[in-house]
């Protein structure tokens, strides 16, 4: 889920979104010591928990985010968009040979070789189509859309993930994301 959050001095509000908080803000708070890093160029912007959560913050906040990080001398860190290129061939849009290709070198650039993302893209496919027929997004889908997919009303009971589930799903996923080396922003 997307946070709209406050970037207060040392700390981040978040707001309870659908019942939920990361476990990393208990009583919706994220302290600076408790953020590894951040990458506001991601889609969406992401913060990085030292006890390895990503939490997504909308882009309208972005220079906040960028703010709130130079302020509390947090890393910013560009990662390659493993979720982006695995959620690729569910764009409502068709890509040719060349482009397919190019997604399976970065993905295995990032330690996805092509027998697993076609195994992961596999476990999450009727998740992902049904979220898609809804939001018909051709531009990008990335671990954001698969968690808000994971739990969202508008995909049929029967692909969501179950919410005994839910935790271990996005630990699998944020592992999987988390996979490739970072690379620090200038």
């Amino acid at each position: 889920m997307i946070f709209e959050p406050l970037f207060d001095g040392d700390r981040v509000r978040l707001p309870e979104r659908d019942g939920a908080l990361p476990d990393a803000a208990p009583g919706g708070v994220l302290y600076a010591s408790d953020v590894r890093e951040a990458d506001p160029d991601a889609v969406p912007p992401e913060i990085r928990t030292r006890s390895g959560e990503i939490v997504f913050v909308t882009s309208v906040l972005r220079a906040e985010l960028e703010r709130f990080c130079s302020d509390n001398g947090i890393p910013l860190r560009v990662r390659p968009d493993v979720w982006g290129d695995l959620l690729e061939p569910f764009l409502d849009t068709r890509s040719d040979r060349r482009t397919r290709a190019a997604t399976l070198e970065r993905l295995a650039a990032a330690g996805v070789d092509a027998t697993e993302a076609a195994a992961i893209r596999e476990r999450v496919r009727p998740l992902v189509v049904a979220y898609n027929s809804v939001h018909l997004d051709w531009f990008h889908l990335g671990l954001a859309d698969l968690l808000d997919a994971a739990r969202s009303d508008l995909v049929p009971e029967e692909f969501r993930i179950p919410p005994g589930d839910l935790r271990a799903f996005r630990t699998w996923a944020t592992d999987i994301a988390a996979r490739p080396d970072r690379r620090e922003i200038p």
